[in-house]
């Protein structure tokens, strides 16, 4: 089970928001570097950054650059893997976030909209650079930072998906995300099941009691889990998560 912190970067700062509403917002650190680098000293081997600026404007081709600077600062400053979503729109913008130093990035609204898009990224950059986020509202997929919800239902969309060449997905029950309500296991789980897909699970994340349910299913295919709000809180700890997971 890999353990992602996650980064979420708003105008160049850390923050935390709840269910994805950007009115919600919490303000964690106006050094997104520094919080990156003490996610590594605790022991992360992987993190997980989301540019919300890029994610919340759609159709104008056009990223935080401030967001992608501290992006390509933190995979300077840290000797760990990152995975970077929000705003990837075209091939050009895919390419532009791996040169930063991204291990892989993570794709959205495109692999709705777009789904030509992910197929030609598989080929390019290959499946495993290449993680489709799927995030849903009462099973239905959101879209525009969760802004507009779709009809498409998140197995439909994971299926699809599935069936192009992706390997992995991201999944995120936006009613519990930045909430502390506890992980969504059984649609996780289903999800893993049905598809064979590796999925990681975000959204939620209360306690460790939510770590050991995602490691009982971690045979279908449940490969990790995003932490966030759990972690800024200090509901639980970087270290204790990672020796419950080693102990496993």
């Amino acid at each position: 089970m890999i353990i992602f912190p996650a980064i979420d970067l708003h105008q160049g700062r850390c923050v935390r928001l709840k269910r994805g509403q950007l009115d919600a917002e919490t303000l964690y650190s106006d050094d997104p570097v520094a919080v990156a680098c003490h996610w590594a000293s605790q022991g992360a081997q992987w993190l997980h950054v989301v540019n919300l600026d890029g994610a919340f404007v759609y159709g104008t081709g056009e990223l935080s650059s401030s967001n992608l600077r501290i992006a390509s600062q933190i995979a300077a400053a840290v000797d760990i893997s990152l995975q970077l979503g929000g705003g990837l729109r075209t091939l050009a913008d895919i390419e532009e976030a791996l040169g930063l130093g991204m291990a892989r990035v993570i794709l959205g609204t495109v692999a709705l909209r777009q789904p030509q898009l992910v197929a030609q990224a598989i080929e390019r950059f290959g499946a495993e650079r290449i993680v489709v986020s799927i995030d849903s509202r009462e099973g239905k997929v959101a879209v525009r930072g969760w802004q507009e919800v779709s009809e498409v239902s998140a197995l439909e969309l994971a299926q699809k998906m599935r069936a192009l060449g992706v390997q992995r997905v991201v999944h995120t029950d936006i009613a519990r995300d930045g909430m502390l309500t506890g992980i969504n296991v059984e649609v996780t789980r289903q999800l893993a099941e049905e598809t064979g897909l590796r999925v990681i699970a975000s959204g939620g994340v209360a306690s460790l009691k939510d770590i050991h349910a995602l490691q009982e299913i971690e045979a279908y295919g449940v490969e990790g889990v995003i932490i966030g709000q759990a972690l800024y809180s200090g509901a639980i700890s970087l270290p204790d998560v990672i020796a419950l997971v080693r102990r496993a």
